[in-house]
């Protein structure tokens, strides 16, 4: 395939096995982990886990992605997409309120052909928010809930920590258009059956960006319409050593007033303490469940 799936649009010709282009990933998809994980938003993990599948390889650049072993050094396991569609059956089988993709920007021709039959619970697209809007309409209907982050309102740090200057303009296409597919958030029984979850990822440091982050989010969307995600997780990881200003963990003073903030404006959602902020929270990434 001649790939131009991610907003790099690299035109990188992907064979069966052979990896190309900026995410340096094959056509077939190459996974990491299958498992219930119980530390995503309360709503989407619920009592039994959400049924996460991780994928290798990126088209970001991330300097502190706690994800690194997969999305930079690209460990994972090659399989089938048939395959793949048996592992989503297999979480279900062991309780997954859901099946959440991680990271599958890259693999959306994939998750379309897993997809082709509808699943008995939401399908979850959980990626950075580096996501094509013309890839996103081909994934109208097979998707449920978006989980997109929106790291960076700044074009300045989104090229100096993701590579990616483009990336906020990109992101806040992208997010439009997945709530234009989902429309307004949506609960059944306590869990998220339908909606838009915005994440941002508090930076050390990086105080006002996020409130620039919160500002736009609340100017875009009605009230009612989107859920918002405050982390406070970070923690110096990858490259991160090599850019001085993240080179530290998130103050409970900066955590707490993006809090505050975030109450101010009356978004909805959800805001995760420093407490969270602990490697102890990395999944592994062993091949289990692949």
């Amino acid at each position: 395939m001649i790939c131009n799936l991610c907003p790099r649009q690299c035109g990188a010709v992907r064979t069966e096995t052979e990896g190309r282009g900026l995410c340096r990933m094959p056509e077939a998809p190459v996974v990491a982990r299958a498992a219930l994980h119980k530390w995503e938003e309360p709503p989407v993990s619920g009592t039994n886990g959400s049924g996460t599948v991780f994928f290798s390889g990126c088209s970001l650049g991330c300097v502190f992605c706690q994800n690194e072993q997969i999305s930079h050094r690209d460990f994972g396991k090659p399989i089938t997409v048939s395959r793949l569609r048996e592992i989503f059956f297999d979480l279900i089988g062991q309780g997954a309120h859901n099946i959440n993709l991680v990271n599958p920007t890259h693999y959306a021709h994939v998750v379309l052909q897993a997809l082709q039959e509808p699943l008995p619970v939401p399908v979850v697209w959980n990626s950075g928010g580096y996501d094509r809007v013309e890839t996103l309409r081909a994934l109208e209907g097979k998707v449920q809930i978006y989980l997109p982050d929106y790291k960076y309102h700044t074009p300045e740090y989104a090229g100096r920590y993701s590579g990616a200057a483009d990336y906020p303009e990109t992101a806040r296409a992208a997010i439009v258009e997945m709530v234009r597919q989902t429309g307004p958030y949506c609960y059944e029984d306590g869990l998220l059956k339908r909606g838009v979850i915005i994440r941002h990822l508090l930076l050390p440091g990086k105080l006002a960006e996020a409130k620039r982050v919160m500002d736009w989010v609340r100017e875009e969307f009605a009230p009612g319409t989107v859920l918002f995600s405050l982390m406070s997780q970070y923690i110096p990881w990858g490259r991160a050593a090599e850019v001085p200003e993240l080179n530290r963990r998130v103050r409970p003073s900066e955590a707490r007033a993006a809090e505050q903030y975030m109450a101010d404006l009356g978004l909805e959602g959800f805001a995760q303490g420093v407490e969270a902020a602990q490697s102890e929270y990395i999944p592994p990434f062993d091949l289990t469940g692949v």
